[in-house]
């Protein structure tokens, strides 16, 4: 259940990175067995859809124009999202308790992410600290979903 919630943690961040880092964990065969739609997420197409979606969310955040997180769509966006990571990430029989417990972290941590990235972004400017976030989000992602089972 720890890697239902730190995905939840990772997703408050960016709402797409759990679905690419759940992909690549799929695509290892690093789920847990039976997760819920493994053979999708894993497929080539898809997979290779989720990187794009996370890569864009990331390219977007450095632009003036991108909306805080914690707006009605980006909460939105994290729910689902780390509802589902949470659920994948989960042993059977617990993967409901696991989507509700990424979603719970997500929620939470969009709210302290947020905080923290506008002070970062006066000190060091929204370029800067995007790009610092994202290296976190990635990597942090990434070693949850991957990490041995």
């Amino acid at each position: 259940m720890i890697r239902s919630i730190l995905m939840g943690l990772v997703a408050g961040q960016r709402s797409m990175t759990p679905l690419a880092a759940v992909a690549a964990a799929a695509r290892k065969g690093n789920l847990p067995p039976g997760a819920p739609l493994e053979r999708l997420i894993s497929h080539p197409v898809v997979a290779g859809g989720t990187v794009a979606l996370a890569a864009a969310e990331m390219a977007g955040d450095k632009m003036k124009s991108a909306p805080d997180r914690v707006v009605a769509l980006g909460l939105i966006a994290r729910t689902l999202t780390s509802a589902y990571a949470g659920a994948a990430l989960a042993p059977r029989g617990e993967r409901a308790a696991g989507a509700i417990l990424g979603v719970a972290a997500a929620l939470g941590a969009s709210y302290v992410g947020w905080r923290l990235r506008c002070a970062a972004m006066k000190r060091f400017g929204q370029t800067a600290s995007g790009v610092g976030e994202d290296a976190l989000v990635l990597g942090s992602g990434l070693g949850v979903a991957l990490a041995p089972r």
